[in-house]
């Protein structure tokens, strides 16, 4: 479990930066901006203070 937790803010950057490929790609539309940005900050925020945590 702890090394899922490791990866979990990487993981949420990755969603957000696959987000922005659909923007550019498919849809372009703020929903898809918005959703980006807060996956990308959320995932940032988390890998810091988890990583912080478990080591």
């Amino acid at each position: 479990m702890k090394t899922f937790l490791k990866y979990l803010g990487a993981l949420l950057v990755l969603c957000g930066v696959i987000c922005l490929a659909i923007y550019y790609f498919a849809a372009p539309t703020n929903t898809w901006l918005w959703l980006s940005l807060v996956l990308e900050f959320v995932g940032i925020l988390s890998y810091i203070i988890i990583n912080k945590k478990i080591d």
